[in-house]
């Protein structure tokens, strides 16, 4: 296996093994023993376990932002938005990033994570202003709900037949956001 190939194969099991496990949780002895190499061998690839644990935390945060800016190309305003939030709605199916994000945050009381999760963050608020042009009331909604819809995913709502679930499970349509403004927000 090629050195390319090992360091895919690490970071594939290390991000179900963070996702599930955090930080703090996961070892680098179980990603090692599932890979077939040594501890010292992840080591030598990404230095510490938190640097590895930061790689997988920004990728995943960067493949919502992608998306979110791939699906909101070419359009403006609340078009976008709704792009975005179908795109971003859709990209909650890939669990194992869903749960970086969040064990992202579970780990903010490290501050080396937490800037790193702020930098993440704020790209996809960039990515989000800048790609409809709303101004940031509009924004922060957008993004609260779909904190919302993460934390539905991370319980896996879906398999749960009730009424709040229902409400939680809510797609985020064109027009949702149009009464939100800075003028009916004062």
């Amino acid at each position: 296996m090629s050195g390319t190939e090992r360091r895919a194969q690490v970071l594939a099991i290390a991000a179900k093994e963070f996702a599930d496990h955090g930080l703090h949780g996961a070892s680098t002895e179980a990603i090692a023993r599932e890979a077939g190499i040594t501890q010292a061998y992840i080591f030598r690839m990404f230095g510490t376990k938190k640097a590895l644990f930061l790689e997988l935390v920004e990728s995943a945060f960067e493949a919502v932002s992608s998306g979110m800016r791939e699906a909101g190309e070419g359009k403006g305003g609340l078009d976008a938005l709704s792009a975005m939030g179908a795109r971003y709605f859709d990209q909650l199916a890939d669990r194992t990033g869903l749960l970086l994000q969040l064990q992202g945050f579970a780990a903010c009381g490290d501050p080396e994570v937490r800037d790193a999760v702020r930098a993440c963050f704020a790209r996809m608020w960039d990515t989000t202003e800048d790609g409809t042009g709303l101004e940031p009331v509009s924004v922060k909604a957008f993004l609260a709900f779909g904190m919302l819809l993460n934390a539905g995913a991370a319980m896996d709502v879906e398999q749960v037949d009730a009424e709040w679930a229902d409400g939680v499970r809510t797609r985020i349509q064109s027009g949702l956001f149009a009464h939100i403004t800075s003028e009916t927000n004062r």
